[in-house]
């Protein structure tokens, strides 16, 4: 999995390529951290576009990313999933405190 990261007013998008399955989650969820860590964005949008395949380790990426977030005060949103990515997250609830979003 690749990813870019672009910052602009306060804010922090992070785009995904590729799958993101238990072998690539524990790296996004490491980059994720330094990410936030080093910058403390007030908002991280996560825009999965590029992701082609996507199981239940993507619901812990988001989650933890949701954490983090929620500890600093700020905000996330996830933008560009799939159909198949909308009902994993759906069926979790993840969109019930997460932006879920086109």
């Amino acid at each position: 999995m690749k990813t870019t990261a672009e910052f602009q007013d306060g804010g922090l998008r992070l785009s995904l390529f590729g799958e993101l399955d238990h072998h690539t989650a524990r790296t996004i969820v490491s980059e994720l951290s330094e990410l936030i860590e080093t910058r403390l964005p007030a908002r991280l949008t996560l825009d999965m576009k590029g992701v082609t395949f996507m199981d239940s380790s993507g619901i812990a990426v988001i989650l933890g990313a949701y954490k983090r977030m929620d500890g600093l005060g700020g905000k996330l949103a996830v933008k560009n999933l799939s159909k198949h990515a909308s009902k994993i997250l759906s069926a979790a609830g993840v969109d019930r405190i997460v932006d879920i979003g086109s």
